[in-house]
């Protein structure tokens, strides 16, 4: 990946101006977006994507971030997350920290918040395979 070239992080969110307000910004840092409105949406495109990022959205109507994530597991796929909620729980902070995940984000967060983990999933791409 080059110094210009900056990774490719999906967005999942059921608030659409979340999701246009934080690609527009990702976009103008020079990221590469997907943006996706539910978790079904997302699942449905996963196998013909390859994000090194996944920013989800915990609270969705029909399937929620946890499920999200559950089910991508249990596919064998290992996306780097990042959860962001408005809505602060230990169980969504235990599941933040399960290993391959970033973290938790809580909304309404910063701007700096989220570059930093940005930063870390580019660390994990760079960093020594298992």
């Amino acid at each position: 990946m080059t110094e210009q070239s900056k990774s490719f992080v999906a967005l999942v969110d059921d608030d659409r101006s979340v999701v246009k307000s934080l690609a527009r910004m990702l976009r103008s840092l020079g990221y590469e977006v997907g943006a996706f409105d539910s978790a079904k949406e997302f699942l449905n495109s996963v196998e013909a994507l390859t994000p090194d990022c996944l920013i989800l959205d915990v609270h969705m109507p029909e399937m929620g971030g946890i499920e999200l994530h559950t089910r991508l597991r249990a596919m064998g796929i290992r996306i780097p997350i990042v959860f962001m909620t408005a809505q602060d729980s230990s169980h969504i902070r235990a599941v933040a920290e399960q290993s391959g995940n970033l973290g938790l984000l809580l909304k309404p967060f910063e701007i700096p918040a989220l570059l930093a983990v940005l930063d870390r999933a580019a660390a994990l791409r760079q960093g020594p395979t298992p």
